[in-house]
């Protein structure tokens, strides 16, 4: 696995203060930024792996016609204002450094930061500003537990591993007012940073310097959206598809299976639950069995990624980064890796 511990400066590939939209689309284009590593890892709400592809191969931009455009407008113009927000609610110092950074090693991994925090210890932290509407504010909380959208968290995480941060705020904005603010607060994980290196140097190795298109692994329905975006819209006077007696199991298998997925995440949430309720009552956790779990799980991503290789006929071709990166976790098994975090 990457080392993620090691001290380090991030390198700056542009002063942005002056640079036209167009221009800072392009260098961001060069890399992997921050909003980018949720779709990597297959958890963002907007755009699938394959719309990043095609987005940083400039074949089409996965922003090109989209319905929220004034709602980023939005976002965009409210930002000053919700960040002083944040320094009237917290006292903390803020500043902006109008340069976008790129990581020393991995020097794919983009960060355009938002605000930078001097914090009372002499730290620097990162400090990102969201906006949201007063209905989609319940996504900072889950069961009654605060928590941070997992695809700003990828976000966060990723801009901690780019500046060799430790910290990163949030301030998210629901309503018109300074107290329908919503403030969060996580740290670096060097073995979640770790593993999410891994992911998106596979995706930038092994298919945009390649330009091999990644599988679709997303829901249905970001799928369907991006097919209809590359491809265009269904052929209302194409003749109808029979499909085979297996295939047709196979879709009525795959329904049956969704509905068990959404069931399981319920149970798999309860325990998280639970496991936090028990953390906070003692000193640490042992999980009895859970190597054999965890290797029978990412055995089974080890086996879908190479079925899907097959099937873009790359099947006989050298063994990829992801390959040998599964393979090397089910060899070691440590802490409940950000890949099941993010397929679950």
């Amino acid at each position: 696995m990457p080392n993620t511990t090691s001290t380090y400066e991030p390198l700056v590939l542009v002063d942005t203060a002056d640079l036209p939209e167009e221009e800072w689309l392009e260098y961001r284009r060069r890399g992997i930024g921050g909003s980018d590593a949720a779709a990597i890892l297959g958890v963002s709400p907007f755009a699938t792996a394959r719309d990043l592809y095609y987005d940083k191969l400039k074949v089409v931009s996965y922003e090109d016609g989209e319905s929220n455009w004034v709602q980023k407008k939005v976002g965009h113009l409210l930002e000053d204002l919700v960040a002083e927000i944040f320094h009237v609610k917290t006292g903390f110092e803020i500043y902006q450094v109008k340069k976008m950074f790129y990581h020393p090693v991995y020097t794919y991994m983009l960060a355009d930061i938002d605000y930078f925090i001097r914090l009372p210890n002499g730290k620097t932290a990162i400090l990102e500003i969201k906006t949201t509407n007063y209905n989609a504010k319940d996504h900072w909380w889950c069961d009654g537990q605060e928590i941070v959208p997992v695809n700003y968290e990828i976000q966060g995480r990723h801009y901690m591993c780019v500046m060799n941060m430790d910290e990163v705020y949030f301030c998210c904005l629901y309503g018109n007012n300074e107290n329908e603010v919503i403030i969060r607060h996580i740290e670096r994980d060097p073995d979640y940073e770790a593993e999410m290196i891994a992911l998106e140097g596979n995706f930038w190795n092994d298919h945009v310097l390649t330009q091999t298109p990644p599988p679709y692994t997303e829901d249905g329905e970001l799928t369907l959206e991006s097919v209809r975006r590359h491809f265009g819209p269904a052929d209302e006077n194409a003749p109808e598809i029979e499909l085979s007696v297996p295939l047709a199991s196979s879709l009525v298998r795959y329904t049956e299976l969704q509905a068990e997925k959404s069931e399981l995440n319920r149970e798999v949430k309860r325990v998280e639950n639970e496991m936090k309720r028990l953390q906070g009552r003692g000193n640490g956790t042992k999980l009895h069995g859970y190597g054999k779990q965890r290797r029978r799980f990412l055995f089974h991503q080890l086996q879908a990624y190479e079925k899907a290789r097959h099937r873009q006929g790359r099947a006989d071709t050298a063994e990829s980064t992801t390959s040998r990166y599964l393979r090397g976790l089910c060899d070691g098994i440590g802490k409940p890796p950000l890949l099941c975090k993010a397929q679950i």
